[in-house]
């Protein structure tokens, strides 16, 4: 099993401390979970937080510990999002072109369009979501059921989410299938490591995949400005949130930055999460004979717990702005940090015998959806009704489902991704 190799550097930032260059590597991505997750757990039996250089004189500061994760993700004065989230960090030009997204912002900036957004998840909207999902994950197993595809990830994790933000945002039927398409493009290479041609090519086509859907939706909030609907879209380009009417709205491209992330973290969080959650209980039966024997009475944990253990998104940057002491290591300001999320949901600390998939964990305060503070996943509620319905539909029909072997990993550093997984029916003998 191949480990980081440690190494000693002056960083500037203070003493020597360790180096584990391969984090930054993507061949680390690409070796099994289980090479990856012992890392881990080397590095958080470490005193202090390890630098992990970038080459050309970059690096970040890991911080892999539930602990250190969860106080980073609730000093945002101290640990900023801004310049970006991801790794590497989105170009100005992009963002000047673009837009920043919401994980991108801090202070005011967030909170006034999170007050957007939030206000415009009004009760009934959330109501009729709710009741939507229980709707699709039943005509989406009715589907397999009729026509027995063998690829899960096209066939059923990724159409609850998109089909669900789709109806939520008011996404008209035509537009879907090229909207599912450019979610793929934008995605399909984020942290992941390409040849040189692919880096020359692929980079503006995932652009061109963004500025086509955020086009799209632009053309729908304009419509939808002249003439709302009951849906997402009306509610953000119709906002007032101080009582000057209109001046509060989100504009064009807001409202496209805001889709885009919701496409391809709402959709793309989901999907992985749900297909893990088949591998999970297929490779666990008896935690899914549990849930199987009591639905109602385990769903919840067995929710959490497919996240926690899945962690579908393994980490995000954070730019130190002002000096302070986090896990015995001085920060100061223009630091790099790197909450790595996978880490943090096997800490020892926290959630005893980690590896092991557990669907009766209580407590389970995972960090699945970040670590508290102001950028807590806004789609959390609804990404846990959306499993749980559609596990229900899988496991409770008479035709029960089972992965068939290993998931084909994408072999992110950003996300746990998963590219394809086989699935079979369990029919019953006889």
């Amino acid at each position: 099993m191949k480990v980081p190799v440690q190494r000693y550097a002056d960083t500037g930032s203070g003493p020597a401390v360790a180096e584990y260059g391969e984090l930054a590597d993507p061949a680390f991505w690409q070796q099994p979970p289980a090479a990856r997750l012992a890392a881990f757990a080397r590095l958080r039996a470490l005193e202090s937080p390890v630098y992990v250089p970038e080459g050309k004189g970059r690096g970040h500061w890991a911080l892999v510990r539930h602990a250190d994760v969860q106080e980073a993700s609730r000093l945002p004065k101290v640990f900023a999002s801004a310049p970006g989230v991801t790794t590497p960090e989105p170009a100005r030009w992009v963002r000047a072109l673009f837009g920043d997204s919401m994980v991108n912002l801090d202070g005011a900036d967030h909170a006034q369009l999170r007050k957007i957004v939030q206000r415009a998840f009004t009760p009934r909207l959330l109501a009729a979501a709710e009741q939507d999902i229980h709707a699709v994950a039943a005509r989406i197993v009715d589907d397999v059921l009729e026509h027995e595809p063998d690829e899960f990830v096209s066939a059923v994790s990724s159409r609850l989410p998109l089909e669900v933000i789709c109806n939520m945002m008011g996404i008209p039927e035509r537009y879907r299938a090229e909207i599912a398409d450019r979610v793929n493009h934008a995605s399909e290479n984020i942290g992941v490591e390409r040849g040189l041609a692919s880096r020359l090519r692929m980079p503006g086509r995932g652009l061109r995949a963004l500025a086509r859907m955020q086009r799209m939706v632009a053309g729908i909030g304009r419509e939808r400005r002249k003439n709302p609907t009951d849906d997402l879209i009306s509610a953000l380009v119709t906002a007032n949130v101080n009582g000057a009417a209109g001046d509060q709205a989100l504009n064009a491209r807001q409202l496209g930055a805001f889709f885009s992330l919701l496409m391809v973290a709402g959709v793309e969080t989901t999907r992985n999460a749900i297909t893990h959650g088949l591998t999970l209980l297929t490779d666990h039966p008896d935690q899914r004979d549990l849930l199987l024997g009591d639905f109602e009475a385990y769903a919840d944990g067995a929710v959490d717990e497919m996240i926690r253990h899945s962690t579908p998104i393994i980490q995000f940057r954070r730019t130190v702005a002002a000096e302070h002491t986090l896990g015995g290591h001085l920060f100061r300001p223009g630091d790099k940090v790197v909450l790595y999320y996978a880490s943090a949901n096997r800490d020892e600390a926290v959630f005893p015998d980690p590896d092991a998939f557990d669907i009766t964990r209580s407590p389970n305060p995972h960090l699945g959806f970040g670590g508290g503070g102001p950028h807590f996943c806004l789609g959390a509620h609804l990404a846990r009704v959306e499993m749980k319905a559609l596990f229900r539909e899988l496991l409770t029909r008479p035709v029960g489902l089972r992965a068939v072997g290993l998931p084909d990993l994408a072999g992110s550093n950003f996300d746990n991704r998963v590219r394809s997984l086989r699935f079979a029916f369990e029919r019953p003998s006889g």
